[in-house]
């Protein structure tokens, strides 16, 4: 039987007598085999040398190693072990190559021939590497830097005012100046490694704090409180972290909990619209507008009043129960306009200022006692509650976002002025006393009843009336100033009559003590800014080195005993010779106390008051038609 087959075959055996073995391939098996060898090394040939990689490099394993990064970020199905580089020894090339592996790995060999059949495959449509981003690609907000995001709009302004710097030009205050700045490198720092994400830090016990006006659920309250603080100071990749944290981790929707609206508005709204105006980032804008539909359930009463608390959830609102008959608050619902009126302009939508603007419509009808505002008034009867009068806690704000309502709309908003000086008029009147030693002073009323007591938070008073004196030249301007000069130096002198030259939650003027306080309840301090607040509006508007000075002093004490190695904490007395620490960084230590402080040493065209107005917070908020930065909607 003759083999009819190309290639030899075994030796055979047929009805038991053996069939010869071919010595030889016929000519026509020959060519054949020819054939498929050359074909071969043609395809060999071809795939070394027109490889995309190879034909740039000439195979070199150097070139490799570029084609596997390439296959590496383009997705983990295709990932194999790293070929060697050229400086890797030839042990590790031979381990890479598996030539120490007597099975030589099945699965590996698959891998490597599928890469290759994807590298000639994706040849044309270079699906292996990723692009480099263009400069006119459109970037998704969610991750866009803050370099691509500060743009200006086009504003009448030829130079557009300071953001950042605003050097002294003292080399001595410079230096105090930068020693604020490290004073916020140490507390963000310490925030950012021991309490990332809650509301604010226990610098003793280095760990997050969640009590507080926040409840006890984490919103970052220390993260959207200092933000603009850190780009204020040039902090920048300080401020890309936070950033980042804002888009990516703060969702409004994950908050349950019941939450005051007026610290969410200033500290959250007012810092987030902050930093809109600086830098243009629609991130912060969006965040802005989410937090405030959320808080507009609570503006649902019969008298448009809106309720201190709201359910975020639910839509829920309610008042405090202590507050007379579950009363509103006046420096509550009254501290809203800033904020409302700006975010309307940047969205436009209208209906934010409209809650506002019908707080002012409901107040300015009111009949007032003594030309006075209570501190209470019932959001259902639209009627004044218990006649307590305080240009401290319950009453400060109010008073403040009168002028700065008119101040922000250019001092066009007219009625916010008067309604300013219409108040001040009676508190200067009613509420202004003077000590036996010739101390100026605020005191609280209840029923016409006067308590000789002024709060640490109405030392805001002084830099609020020296910018009411120097922005509108009236009758009032000169009065207005001479109270501001006597009211900050009773501040001062709370702070320089305790042992630490810090001053008290409170202080009392009686025949035995002036400007300190009595009880042990008041004699803590909190960190708090309203003093250094009057120093920097004071220092600005005279150029009296006093309150640089002051400043200075209190920048001294907080050193010696509120810095601890994990931040800033406040004292629980601060007539004692070793206070106690009450381990906690109040958010607004940061927003405020610190800013107020690097402003105060530095040069008036940071921030200059004819082109941004502060919040009680200190998040500046830019002059409507003045300042290019409003970045008002088309």
């Amino acid at each position: 039987m003759t083999s009819t087959g190309i290639l030899p075959t075994y030796q055979r055996f047929v009805n038991g007598m053996p069939v010869p073995l071919r010595r030889s391939f016929r000519s026509r098996e020959r060519s054949v085999i020819c054939l498929v060898v050359a074909t071969l090394c043609i395809i060999c040939f071809s795939t070394f040398f027109y490889l995309p990689e190879f034909r740039n490099s000439g195979g070199r394993v150097e070139s490799m190693y570029k084609v596997y990064d390439q296959i590496k970020r383009s997705g983990p199905d295709l990932l194999i072990p790293p070929p060697p580089k050229l400086n890797e020894s030839p042990e590790a090339q031979r381990i890479y190559r598996h030539e120490d592996d007597p099975k030589n790995d099945p699965h590996i060999i698959g891998d490597r021939e599928k890469l290759k059949a994807k590298i000639e495959e994706d040849h044309e449509i270079k699906v292996l590497e990723r692009p480099e981003q263009a400069v006119t690609e459109k970037k998704d907000p969610e991750v866009a830097s803050v370099e691509d995001t500060e743009t200006v709009p086009p504003g009448s302004a030829k130079t557009y005012p300071l953001k950042q710097g605003g050097e002294d030009r003292d080399e001595s205050v410079r230096k105090k100046r930068d020693k604020v700045k490290e004073m916020m490198k140490h507390a963000w720092d310490n925030y950012v490694r021991y309490a990332w994400g809650k509301n604010e830090l226990r610098p003793v016990s280095k760990r997050g704090h969640n009590g507080s006006v926040f409840g006890s659920q984490p919103l970052g309250a220390s993260i959207l409180d200092g933000l603009d603080t850190l780009y204020m100071m040039g902090m920048m990749e300080e401020f890309k972290q936070a950033r980042d944290w804002v888009a990516k981790e703060f969702d409004v929707n994950s908050v349950v909990s019941d939450v005051s609206v007026f610290e969410v508005n200033i500290r959250f709204v007012g810092g987030l619209l902050t930093c809109y105006a600086l830098t243009g980032d629609p991130v912060f804008k969006d965040k802005a507008q989410q937090i405030a539909d959320k808080l507009l359930p609570a503006f649902n009463t019969p008298s448009g009043i809106p309720n201190a608390l709201v359910n975020f959830k639910t839509g829920s609102s309610k008042n405090y129960g202590w507050a007379s008959g579950s009363s509103s608050i006046l420096s509550e619902f009254g501290t809203l306009h800033l904020e409302m009126a700006y975010l309307s302009d940047v969205t436009g939508n209208t209906i934010y200022r409209n809650k506002v603007d019908k707080i002012r419509h409901v107040l300015n009808q009111m009949e007032k006692p003594n030309g006075l505002f209570p501190n209470y008034l019932n959001p259902r009867s639209g009627k004044w509650g218990q006649h307590h009068m305080s240009m401290g806690a319950l009453g400060d704000s109010f008073y403040e976002y009168l002028l700065k309502a008119w101040l922000q709309s250019a001092k066009e908003d007219t009625e916010a002025r008067q309604m300013f000086d219409d108040a001040m008029s009676a508190v200067l009147k009613h509420m202004l006393q003077t000590s036996s030693s010739g101390l100026s002073y605020f005191a609280e009323l209840k029923f016409e009843r006067v308590e000789h007591k002024m709060d640490h938070l109405a030392c805001f008073s002084g830099g609020l009336l020296a910018l009411a004196a120097k922005t509108l030249n009236n009758d009032l301007s000169s009065r207005y100033m001479d109270v501001a000069k006597a009211v900050t130096h009773t501040c001062h002198e709370s702070y320089d009559r305790s042992y630490t030259k810090l001053g008290p939650e409170s202080f009392r003027f009686t025949e035995g003590a002036e400007a300190r306080a009595l009880k042990t309840s008041e004699k803590y301090y909190i960190l708090r800014p309203e003093v250094i607040e009057s120093y920097f509006y004071l220092y600005r508007l005279t150029k009296d080195e006093k309150y640089r000075d002051w400043g200075w002093e209190a920048v001294q004490a907080l050193e010696k005993y509120c810095r601890a190695p994990g931040g800033y904490t406040g004292l629980k007395n601060v007539y004692s010779e070793e206070p106690q620490q009450d381990d906690v960084q109040q958010s607004f230590f940061l927003a405020e106390t610190l800013k107020y402080l690097y402003l105060l040493f530095s040069d008036d065209n940071l921030y200059p008051f004819d082109q941004w107005v502060f919040n009680t917070e200190a998040h500046p908020l830019p002059i409507k038609g003045v300042n290019p930065y409003y970045r008002e909607s088309v």
